[in-house]
């Protein structure tokens, strides 16, 4: 391998490890974990550190509590705090997922099969889930009073990485640990 190759895999695994971390990675973390010795990695955070500088990209290399980072650059930080207010609404709460859980592998249900599943009442987390287009409305069913059922949406699949409901995980997964 030639060396500019070989320099670009190094500087590349280090930046692969920074980010894989989300936490400082100290010197000797990365000495061990790429094999390249002290100086060499000293030399090449320091070009990586003046790389990110220079290109004024929205993520920086920091040192941090004797280590390195990947921090986001603080002249964007203003967007940062937009973008995370704005995803601290998509949080769920532990009756939103439980709901959730439960619309997922029992769709369609209705809002009383929920209700007696959880053992308690689900409006505000059927509502909340309704709200983040988490669940959506698929019918009526054909009982007495025809109660809405409910069912999962393309965005539950998104917000979960999932590519269709046949890649949830088998319900007995879950069985078996609470059973253990």
């Amino acid at each position: 391998m030639e060396a500019s190759q070989e320099k670009h895999l190094r500087k590349a695994a280090v930046e692969a490890l920074l980010f894989a971390a989300g936490e400082p990675v100290a010197l000797s973390a990365l000495v061990k974990t790429t094999e390249i010795n002290e100086a060499d990695i000293k030399r090449l955070m320091a070009g990586l550190i003046s790389e990110y500088k220079e290109r004024n990209s929205g993520i920086i290399i920091a040192e941090i509590a004797d280590g390195y980072q990947m921090v986001t650059n603080p002249d964007f930080s203003l967007f940062v705090k937009k973008f995370k207010n704005i995803n601290q609404t998509n949080k769920l709460s532990s009756p939103a997922l439980e709901t959730l859980a439960i619309t997922a592998y029992k769709q369609p249900i209705t809002k009383l099969e929920i209700d007696q599943l959880r053992g308690v009442n689900s409006d505000g987390a059927v509502k909340s889930l309704l709200d983040k287009r988490l669940i959506k409305i698929v019918g009526k069913k054909e009982t007495p009073g025809r109660p809405f059922l409910y069912g999962t949406t393309k965005e539950f699949l998104q917000y979960f990485g999932l590519k269709n409901l046949s890649d949830l995980p088998p319900i007995n997964d879950f069985l078996k640990d609470e059973a253990a």
